[in-house]
């Protein structure tokens, strides 16, 4: 959640509206310096609301709970019993994430996390794992188990020499111990094995990659000397009209890469929780963002590293958390609860500052106080970054330059981003001034404030405090880290970029994968920002942990401005709906599909696909009120709008039904109700509907389910006629699309045709996520299967 939770919304606005009205005037002309000194007045006023929001961090706990830890562990194992490996492996990092640090307890829960490792294939992790475990005092009584395990996963690896030497350590262990006996027979299992691979290593299999798909000829990259991150075919220009953007200073071909760039900063949305098992629990079971991915760089876990100090924040290594330790998270660690409650913004703003460092943010501050031009009136005008050089005035006159006129992913350019200040809502300015002042007086009052300032090692800083209320007022310091933080927090709602994954639907064991984009953390990236927004945009943004790549989605002219959309597509909203939700950031959208659709006065396509049909003659119902008519004049057909809306949500959640009986695993009661679910659409949906479409995906992945890969094909392919209609034939969509059929046709022996449909997919996705991408990667090696099939076969599929 971008904003504090709505308890505290609550609060803030009815604060708001108790207020004085001089005192509200003040607040909406006062600057961000002023607003947080009349800020920290508010609260130190109001010492029930501090309180109030204490409480409310008690609804998201953070702190390390050993006898939650023990009941997962449980569960994990009660999981492991059953077969169901990778749900054992989330509840054991969950229990690790609970264990206090040092506590023979957490050497178990790496230790039974490995086993699930094994079992899931994961050997090289599951060595990890087993080290985690004896550096933090596994008990020898049980070291002769993973000892077992270890030499298996050598053995599987092929690692035969170190497999040996393991067992060797084990046959002593086993030797001085009488009891430990029971293992003779699966070391006697593991020593065929070693025999058995050593009978394979001497007639190895040719490598992977000796097949493989085509790799893609390394692309042609050349850094622009005065932006970083971005190709050297762009340019950099500023006019009052539409600030900072970037032109194309010549032509560029569609999948050509225009920008690359790593946050300046991020951090994970919590995000959706994924049920682990059904029924209520004494504790959270379910799988959210936090425990699925590194809370650092954005890496997928599988066997995570837990924070020493708070059970929320977990990494892909042990570098990754001393790392994250070291730049920001040992002022975060114990003020978990209340960035959860304050919301991802608050969360981003303070990461910002401290990854900036006090000095930076002083300095840039004190700039704003005394009236530098580009920070008072970023919306002068300036030429072109080349004409300017040319002219000798490099680009100084550009805001977020540098003193040598290079725009860089810094900071400074960070700070430039315009926040808006006077055309924030009273209400909401309030109500981020109150929450960056709370947190700041919490940063004080838990002794955090010489953190932040970098006036103490990370050693000093290694045991975090215990958050207390306090009512003091905040040191001339932290009042100028509110200040910046105040600052980030507004430019957020207009320059905040959502790094999206391709996350997997469902249980992720099926012969087809359904990936779906799903919003992974919240980041700035300054020179992403300078891309202004097109509801028809012409580049591609994918990522890749928390670096973004922006690619020219169709060929880009010279002279061309590059755009980005922000969010509403001509192909999914109408222009009404398109502006209201770009409202948000400042501005009136002026793009030609925003034009076109404006000035015509023509419906949109939009509303024409998506558009209810009349239930007697399936014409088109039409009409701007509550009644509805059939387009049909021989029909004559009225119907409530309401009344069809009401059917339409009704019809979603009957295709929710239907999907969780396929995720309990009644596939054929899934069909039934699908099917069914069709037959009622075609009465009053038009048969262009993104629904209609839906409804064929969601057929498609039940038959595939069962095998049935013709049926699932044939749906499938009924699904990518919609799509294309309403997002394009070179959409990502159809991308999306097309690499389904490729899986389904793959396992179907559909080899004529699954060659063709990878090779449309490869050209879709190629574009939007370059030839490296792990969809392309797939797609490369079925190719590479199918293509080393006998030619009799080639021929007759």
């Amino acid at each position: 959640m971008a904003l504090p939770v709505a308890e505290w919304q609550g609060r803030a606005a009815r604060l708001w509206a108790a207020l004085e009205p001089a005192l509200r005037e003040r607040l909406e002309a006062a600057s961000l310096q002023d607003a947080v000194r009349l800020g920290c007045d508010v609260l130190r006023s109001k010492e029930e609301e501090e309180a109030a929001l204490e409480q409310l961090c008690h609804r998201a706990p953070t702190d390390k709970k050993p006898e939650a830890a023990s009941w997962y562990r449980e569960q994990g194992n009660w999981e492991f019993k059953q077969g169901r490996y990778q749900a054992a492996l989330r509840l054991y990092s969950k229990a690790a994430s609970h264990e206090l640090p040092g506590s023979p307890e957490v050497s178990v829960c790496f230790a039974n996390r490995s086993a699930a490792l094994l079992h899931l294939g994961h050997f090289e992790v599951c060595l990890e794992d087993i080290a985690r475990a004896e550096s933090h005092g596994y008990p020898d009584r049980l070291l002769p188990k993973v000892l077992l395990r270890k030499a298996e996963c050598l053995l599987c690896l092929g690692r035969l020499q170190d497999a040996q030497d393991v067992l060797r350590v084990l046959e002593s262990k086993i030797a001085l111990d009488g009891a430990m006996t029971t293992h003779l027979t699966r070391l006697q299992k593991l020593s065929q094995l070693k025999v058995k691979l050593g009978e394979k290593e001497k007639c190895p299999e040719p490598a992977r990659g000796e097949h493989g798909g085509t790799q893609g000829e390394p692309e042609i990259w050349e850094e622009n000397s005065r932006i970083s991150g971005a190709s050297s075919s762009l340019s950099l220009s500023f006019d009052a009209d539409r600030g900072r953007h970037l032109v194309a200073s010549q032509d560029m071909v569609a999948g050509q890469s225009l920008v690359k760039e790593e946050a300046f900063v991020s951090v994970l949305c919590p995000g959706d929780s994924l049920a682990l098992q059904g029924g209520d629990t004494a504790w959270d079971t379910r799988a959210t963002n936090a425990d699925l991915y590194c809370h650092r760089c954005l890496r997928q876990l599988l066997a995570s590293v837990p924070c020493q100090g708070c059970s929320y924040a977990k990494y892909c290594s042990q570098d990754c958390a001393d790392r994250a330790w070291q730049q920001y998270h040992r002022t975060e660690c114990p003020l978990g609860a209340l960035l959860l409650t304050l919301g991802v913004f608050c969360h981003v703003a303070l990461r910002t500052v401290l990854l900036a460092g006090f000095a930076e943010v002083s300095r840039l501050v004190e700039m704003s106080h005394h009236g530098d031009r580009n920070l008072q009136n970023p919306e002068g005008s300036c030429k072109p970054l080349s004409e300017a050089a040319d002219a000798g005035g490099g680009s100084r006159g550009v805001p977020g330059c540098d003193s040598r006129g290079r725009y860089q992913s810094s900071y400074q350019a960070l700070f430039h981003l315009l926040p808006h200040t006077e055309q924030h809502s009273p209400e909401h300015k309030f109500l981020c001034t109150l929450s960056v002042v709370a947190l700041c007086k919490q940063l004080q009052a838990a002794g955090l404030e010489a953190a932040v300032l970098s006036q103490e090692s990370p050693q000093q800083c290694s045991k975090p405090k215990t958050c207390e209320k306090t009512s003091e007022e905040l040191s001339p310091e932290l009042k100028t880290v509110a200040e910046a933080m105040l600052r980030h927090v507004l430019q957020l709602q207009c320059n905040a970029q959502a790094i999206t994954v391709m996350q997997e639907m469902g249980p992720g064991d099926g012969a087809v994968v359904d990936k779906k984009p799903v919003r992974l953390a919240t980041a700035f990236f300054p020179v992403l920002s300078l891309l202004n927004h097109s509801c028809c945009p012409n580049t591609s943004v994918s990522f890749s942990g928390t670096s973004a790549t922006v690619r020219a989605a169709q060929p880009i002219s010279s002279g061309q401005e590059v755009l980005h959309c922000y969010g509403p597509h001509w192909c999914r909203l109408r222009v009404a709906e398109r502006q209201q939700l770009l409202k948000q950031y400042f501005f009136e959208c002026r793009c030609p599909a925003c034009l076109q659709e404006l000035e015509s006065g023509a419906k949109s396509v939009v509303s024409i696909r998506n558009s209810f049909c009349c239930p007697k003659c399936q014409a088109q119902m039409q009409g701007k009120e509550d009644t509805l008519c059939c387009s049909n004049e021989a029909c004559a057909t009225s119907a409530s709008r309401d009344q069809l809306s009401g059917r339409l949500q009704d019809l979603q959640q009957q295709i929710k039904k239907a999907l969780e009986l396929l995720r309990v695993g009644k596939a054929d009661q899934a069909i039934k109700m699908l099917l069914k679910c069709q037959m009622d659409a075609g009465t009053f949906l038009s048969p262009e509907h993104l629904l209609m479409g839906e409804m064929e995906d969601h057929l498609a992945q039940v038959y595939a389910t069962l095998g049935k890969w013709q049926e699932a094909a044939r749906h499938l392919r009924k699904s990518i006629e919609i799509v294309e209609m309403h997002h394009g034939p070179s959409s990502v969509e159809t991308g999306h699309e097309l690499f389904k059929l490729a899986q389904i046709l793959f396992n179907g022996f559909a080899v004529s045709e699954a060659l063709s449909t990878i090779q449309r997919a490869e050209g879709i996705l190629s574009v939007h996520f370059g030839p490296q991408s792990a969809q392309m990667q797939e797609l490369q090696e079925m190719k590479a299967c199918l293509s080393e099939l006998p030619r009799n076969i080639l021929q007759r599929t």
